[in-house]
């Protein structure tokens, strides 16, 4: 029996498991009920804390083995794990998870209120799982949602998505993830001018976002990389090398401009092991061969060998040291690693002039392709997200001519 085949086998046992009825599991207090391990759950899944969602989902279940939202949380569950999984055949199990337990979520939702969940989960899951045809899956689970007349919802009965208005946040979501801007900001147009509290302020985080990329993308046509990454919460090693290549096309730049080794299109003196089935591999060996400081190889002590760790986020203070270095090799010279060592006094409260990152922070932000907050904190050890990014590279262009 082959590895996927045997994936699946192990997949089938799992929802057989899963789907099978056990013995009846008495609550241990007044707070462990199927609704409360339920909205638990769904908290959970803000943080981040997946495995943690799945623990509480699983509990409801246990406790009433037919309650649909517990089953739309564990399908909302694969499709998260799924979109974090790299290897193919371990994601397609996880997509299948998410499909199955969605669809028995639909069968098991016998009330308004718990077809509104499902469905605004599957809203969810179709973003995150992105099997074939999602987003036009997504637009039909939007449309049930929204289609449930108003007067058969009782926000009492929706624990976590409380009102209508989830619909039109995570449609706004699904239509951002596709790259679909202007639908999506219509969405969230729906949300920021009711008054459903509970996503007015979520969707106003989200539209400022939006501005940024608008912004970024006004005088440019982004690429479908751009958009993917451009409503990221947290960019990846492997995300900035995919806009280096694809939206600043570094080789084209640097290419005869840089004192080179022999030839104007030089190779990487290795591939990393953690690199080569990569989706992006093509894209992050550029980077590579052109040596762009801040995305260097970094050596892992358990292996033994350098690594790109393509899936690690990037802070702050690296993305520094990346836009620093392509601007150096792009003015062949003329911006300087060390112009700004020589200074007394950091106009940064958390950023010192005795670190190695300060010169590529102060060049960043006295050209304006980085920001400090309101207090003028730079915020080096904080993630970068994808309209972060994407502005960066964008001014990085403008500062170029490109």
């Amino acid at each position: 029996m082959n590895q996927k085949n045997l994936v699946m086998l192990v997949f089938m046992i799992f929802t057989a498991a899963a789907c099978s009825p056990g013995p009846r599991i008495e609550p241990v207090s007044e707070t462990d009920t199927p609704v409360q391990h339920y909205l638990t759950g769904m908290k959970l899944v803000e943080k981040e804390d997946v495995d943690g969602a799945g623990t509480r989902f699983k509990r409801a279940l246990d406790l009433d083995s037919n309650f649909s939202p517990a089953i739309a949380g564990q399908a909302l569950v694969s499709s998260l794990r799924s979109e974090k999984e790299t290897d193919k055949e371990h994601r397609a199990v996880d997509v299948e998870k998410a499909l199955q337990s969605l669809k028995r979520a639909k069968s098991e939702s016998d009330k308004d209120d718990e077809t509104f969940i499902t469905f605004v989960t599957g809203i969810r899951v179709m973003t995150h799982a992105q099997p074939e045809d999602w987003l036009e899956d997504a637009e039909d689970y939007y449309e049930d949602a929204v289609d449930i007349d108003d007067e058969d919802l009782d926000k009492n009965k929706l624990p976590y998505y409380r009102a209508k208005e989830a619909a039109h946040y995570f449609m706004g979501e699904a239509y951002l993830k596709a790259g679909e801007f202007r639908k999506g900001e219509d969405m969230l147009d729906k949300v920021v001018s009711s008054s459903a509290e509970t996503w007015r302020e979520p969707a106003r985080k989200i539209y400022e976002k939006l501005q940024k990329i608008k912004l970024a993308s006004s005088n440019y046509t982004l690429s479908g990389t751009a958009k993917q990454i451009a409503f990221k919460d947290e960019v990846l090693r492997a995300d900035v090398a995919a806009l280096l290549v694809d939206e600043l096309k570094i080789s084209k730049l640097f290419s005869g401009r840089i004192p080179d080794p022999g030839t104007d299109d030089p190779k990487p003196s290795f591939i990393p092991a953690d690199v080569t089935d990569h989706p992006l591999k093509d894209e992050i060996v550029t980077v590579l061969k052109w040596q762009v400081r801040g995305l260097e190889p970094r050596h892992d002590a358990t292996t033994k060998a350098n690594l790109f760790y393509p899936q690690d986020p990037i802070v702050r203070k690296e993305l520094a040291f990346v836009l620093e270095d392509v601007l150096i090799k792009l003015t062949e010279g003329k911006t300087s690693s060390t112009k700004f060592f020589s200074q007394d006094h950091s106009p940064f409260p958390d950023v010192s002039t005795s670190v190695s990152w300060y010169n590529a922070v102060l060049a960043c932000v006295s050209r304006n392709l980085m920001k400090t907050d309101l207090s003028g904190a730079f915020r080096p050890n904080d993630s970068v997200n994808g309209a972060e990014l994407l502005l960066a590279i964008t001014r990085l262009r403008d500062i170029m001519n490109y």
